[in-house]
């Protein structure tokens, strides 16, 4: 069935509809809301876990970029005791660590990419990002299958894509367009204008132009899309923040005094560039949606949306092997299937009737996204 259509709406039924279910009358104090309570002490105990992937050319301050983000050296720039660069990302390449904040623990892992666009042959480069994301919805999908399952299956897909955009001043390079095109379908996409001290505020404001019109022209929905606002609230937030994306964005992870006061900057001959001050830069802007008020919505994006339709493609796809294990041990996954964008379903939310996916009843009921 395809997914994109809607069943007719059903006939009307002769039979009168059930009546509306009347509150009961409380007698005393039960204490349900003490459930709100037991939620939060069992996060605070198992925790969070975060996958965030930074693309973009060689520097343009993606490592400094994590490192504001989560204010502590998530990732190191320089060898320690020197002041040698490392070399250029030959390979995908992550780390993992655990950030505690007010007995929050975050465990947060941090993919690099080769240099995107680095290359003087840069056909297909994209392939190994792809295959990266791709590699960790498979992997997942095969602790799923499983006939005995961990109760707790790692996450390692990937929950955001910063992606970061050299501060030209003029549109989209075709490189970026080609990337931009095939990542959306596969996980979300924050794009970001890197360095963008580079740039005065008129020009950063028509390059953020350009670049949206780009985006619309070629039909690329970065994150948050509009098919997944839920309600009045989220419509207005999203709004917002589709409005000024890409987000203007300065790396520092050093302290200066400024008028008295330590300011998180990156000190210039002409002043100190202030990574939180937003008459700068729009860091602040990057930092609550991927941190703030979105984090869990990326996440949910993820296992609902992303990884349901890789799930749902794999699933498809054993309907050639013969019926029996088949079934649960689905065979390797090809490198094309790994490399190759997936068309993007229709947007659905989790608790949206969803008629394509019955007749895929075969595979075990999936556990809960953490």
């Amino acid at each position: 069935m395809d997914p994109l259509k809607r069943s007719p709406p059903p006939c009307p039924s002769p039979r009168p509809s059930s009546p509306r279910t009347q509150p009961c009358e409380m007698l005393g104090h039960v204490g349900i809301e003490t459930v709100l309570d037991q939620l939060k002490i069992k996060a605070m105990k198992t925790g969070f876990e975060f996958n965030i992937m930074v693309v973009g050319q060689t520097g343009l301050g993606k490592s400094t970029m994590v490192n504001t983000l989560f204010r502590s050296k998530v990732w190191k720039s320089t060898h320690p005791g020197t002041g040698v660069s490392m070399p250029q990302t030959l390979q995908l390449h992550s780390e993992t660590h655990v950030i505690e904040e007010k007995g929050v623990k975050l465990k947060l892992t941090v993919t690099d990419t080769p240099g995107f666009g680095d290359q003087i042959n840069n056909d297909k480069c994209w392939e190994p990002i792809l295959g990266y994301i791709n590699e960790q919805y498979e992997r997942y999908l095969q602790e799923e299958l499983l006939i005995t399952r961990q109760r707790h299956i790692p996450d390692t897909r990937v929950h955001c894509c910063v992606y970061f955009v050299p501060p030209t001043g003029h549109c989209l390079r075709p490189l970026d367009i080609e990337l931009l095109q095939r990542l959306c379908r596969t996980v979300n996409v924050v794009p970001v204008i890197a360095r963008a001290d580079s740039l005065t505020i008129e020009e950063r404001e028509v390059f953020r132009n350009r670049i949206q019109q780009n985006l619309k022209t070629h039909c690329i929905e970065v994150y948050p899309q509009k098919c997944f606002d839920e309600d009045i609230n989220d419509r207005i937030l999203n709004s917002k923040i589709r409005d000024r994306i890409p987000f203007a964005v300065v790396g520092a992870d050093r302290e200066h005094l400024v008028d008295g006061r330590c300011v998180l900057g990156r000190k210039t001959k002409w002043g100190v560039i202030e990574v939180e001050n937003m008459a700068h830069c729009e860091f602040p802007l990057l930092r609550d949606l991927l941190i703030r008020s979105h984090l869990q919505d990326l996440k949910d994006i993820t296992h609902n949306v992303h990884y349901e339709n890789y799930r749902v493609g794999r699933l498809n796809a054993s309907h050639l092997l013969p019926r029996g294990p088949g079934w649960v041990n689905l065979a390797p996954a090809t490198p094309e299937q790994l490399t190759s964008p997936r068309p993007l379903r229709a947007c659905r939310r989790p608790h949206d009737d969803s008629e394509e996916e019955s007749g895929l009843s075969m595979a075990n009921p999936r556990p809960a996204s953490s």
